[in-house]
């Protein structure tokens, strides 16, 4: 693949030489061939770990926890392709008794939660579900959408906070997150251990608000309503001597054959998902409204699902740039007719919505939202739940 240096434009987006990555994602810097750190840590990943090495790790990790507390470890679950990779791997090749979590953000899709019963059913786990209140949830919707431009705050923290409560309350301190971010963005790296922990949390994951801060930014609410939400104090996870890690870290980590290795021993199913090529029915398949998250980000950042998917397979050399080009332009930035039920939950107006994501736009990236197309319905959603 060609990696010639383009100049470009001051009003034009730069993006990498390999992956066709813009400059409006977050974290990314290039080198002086315009590849970047993103792809560079895929060639870090793929050349330079020793993965014999890191898989030895990993099972002296699980011995070192396994049969001392009620539980081996803990398995954050959201009945996607990573998640549910994560619970086989460690069930059917390490023989793990985990307890599997699943934090409700309210938008699980029909054919997720299927798929959720037929593998706890069939890797014979304890699975414990989590759902916070709905009234709170439109709430939070409403306010991380105005202030960040992503409506996702209440899951984005929910998941990542309530499994760590779980931990604390039950005192198992060993928990087993998929994918390490470093397989998307360069918050960290794959040659340092990644510790799925309040830092990383704080980082990223919500969006620089906790639940503190949400207490004070909307009416009718108290901490008692946001505790879902609250990461636990860092005392109460060293009083258990808590590990949270990625299993990716451990071993290499590949969406696209996990996914077929659980559709093959588990029978889980994919399903369309607005924005995305048939071909990645594996990829976001559990929300109703991922097809409204994947299009705010192309009007704030200029590209969307299918750039991503693309990305991450003209790394593993499994298109072309053309062929990524094709499908991007294709797919990309059409107005997802799930927005409706999003503006139906939160009584707002498509000119609102509009307003709130432009007022969140990336430089250079510029939206005109005269050139957007409106997307196909998916094909469930006449099963989706419109209770407000």
């Amino acid at each position: 693949m060609s990696t010639t240096v383009r100049i470009v434009g001051p009003n034009e987006v730069r993006r990498c030489s390999k992956c066709l990555l813009p400059e409006t994602q977050e974290t990314i810097t290039y080198d002086n061939q315009g590849v970047c750190n993103v792809c560079k840590q895929h060639e870090y990943k793929n050349e330079s770990i020793d993965w014999v090495k890191r898989e030895k790790e990993l099972r002296e990790l699980i011995e070192e926890y396994r049969g001392r507390y009620q539980y081996d470890c803990i398995i954050p679950y959201s009945g996607g392709k990573d998640s549910t990779y994560t619970v086989y791997k460690l069930v059917r090749d390490y023989n793990v008794k985990p307890l599997v979590v699943s934090f409700d953000h309210g938008f699980y899709r029909p054919q997720t939660m299927a798929n959720t019963k037929s593998v706890m059913k069939q890797l014979g786990v304890d699975y414990h579900l989590f759902t916070p209140n709905w009234k709170v949830v439109k709430k939070l919707m409403a306010e991380s959408l105005r202030r960040k431009g992503d409506f996702c705050w209440h899951c984005h923290t929910g998941i990542f906070s309530y499994p760590m409560q779980v931990a604390v309350k039950f005192k198992i301190p060993l928990l087993f997150w998929g994918e390490p971010s470093a397989e998307y963005t360069s918050y960290y790296r794959y040659d340092e251990k990644e510790e799925v922990d309040e830092k990383r949390f704080n980082r990223f994951i919500n969006l620089g608000i906790t639940a503190d801060d949400m207490v004070g930014m909307i009416e009718g609410v108290d901490m008692r309503d946001l505790e879902p939400f609250r990461y636990p104090a860092l005392k109460d996870l060293k009083a258990i001597n808590y590990r949270s890690v990625c299993l990716g870290s451990y071993i290499p980590w590949d969406p696209k054959k996990n996914s077929e290795i659980i559709k093959r021993e588990l029978g889980w199913k994919g399903a369309p998902v607005e924005g995305v090529p048939p071909e990645y029915d594996y990829e976001k398949v559990e929300c109703m409204v991922q097809g409204v998250r994947d299009y705010l980000k192309y009007v704030k950042r200029g590209f969307g699902r299918t750039a991503h998917l693309a990305s991450l397979d003209l790394r593993n050399g499994r298109i072309t740039p053309e062929k990524a080009q094709e499908l991007i332009d294709k797919y990309d930035g059409k107005r997802p007719a799930s927005l409706d039920l999003l503006l139906h939950y939160l009584d707002m107006s498509e000119e609102e919505f509009e307003k709130i994501a432009m007022s969140h736009v990336v430089a250079p990236h510029k939206h005109d939202p005269k050139k957007i197309k409106k997307g196909e319905p998916l094909p469930d959603m006449p099963q989706w739940d419109r209770t407000k």
